[in-house]
Parts: C-alpha cells; structure tokens; sequence
C-alpha cells in the first residue's frame, strides 16, 4: 500500500524573465511584463507530496514535522523575500521560471527525503498558474 502525504508551504519573492544576450525588445516579445527590467514579484504556494509506504510502527509515510522542518530549512529560508535572479545562486544562469523554480525546489529536497519514497514539487506562481515536477 502506497500513501501520498502533502504539505503546503508559502514564500513570496520577487524575479525577472529574460535572456541576458538579448534586449529588452527581445526579452519582452518572449517574456512580456514578467520581462520588467525592475523584477516583479510573486505571493508562491508550495504543495511537497511525497509517496511511499506507511511506517508499520508509526503508520506514517513520513513525519509531517520533519517535511515541515526540511521544507523551512531548504525552501523558505532560501527563496523566501529574495530577488531569485539576484540572491539565489541556483539562478545566476538559469532563467526563474515556475518549472525551474519546481525543479530547483525538488532537486533540494530529493536527498533529504527517504529513499523508495517519492517526491513531486507543486508550485502556484498565481492561483491559476500552477507547475507540477516529480523528477522526470
């Protein structure tokens, strides 16, 4: 039996989508208002799931105290209130997409969370812009 165990979290931070070797132009064809030289910002919703088989002693499939705890230290603590494009090393040369932001999220989670167990990453960049990554 497989259980699928959620946890929300939130952080709010602020980027800018564009390609360095192109102008703004260029950058706003591609990217538009989100291309804003001044950056914007987003209010993020993070959904983490992480599937596996229940714990016979404990019955969980993993402490929600600990998913809590993992998800502060590695996410919010990291993205939380910071430029991406600026502050966040993961996005010197990768644009801050939500899918990248996704997989950035899941790539800092994955060795943390018990092996056999699987992980998806959700992340709302509005309330109905939403991406799904669960390492494939």
């Amino acid at each position: 039996m497989r259980i699928t165990v959620h946890r929300k979290a939130h952080f709010n931070a602020a980027h800018r989508l564009f390609r360095k070797e192109w102008d703004d132009d260029r950058n706003f064809e591609v990217f538009g208002k989100c291309s804003n030289p001044h950056y914007h910002g987003h209010n993020y919703e993070l959904i983490v799931s992480v599937t596996g088989e229940p714990d016979p002693k404990t019955g969980f499939v993993m402490d929600l105290k600990i998913l809590k705890e993992l998800i502060y230290a590695e996410v919010e603590e990291a993205l939380d209130h910071k430029n991406l494009n600026v502050e966040v090393p993961e996005f010197k040369d990768l644009i801050p997409t939500a899918e990248n932001i996704a997989v950035v999220i899941w790539n800092k989670l994955r060795n943390k969370i018990q092996d056999g167990h699987d992980l998806e990453v959700t992340l709302y960049e509005t309330p109905r812009n939403f991406v799904s990554y669960k390492g494939e």
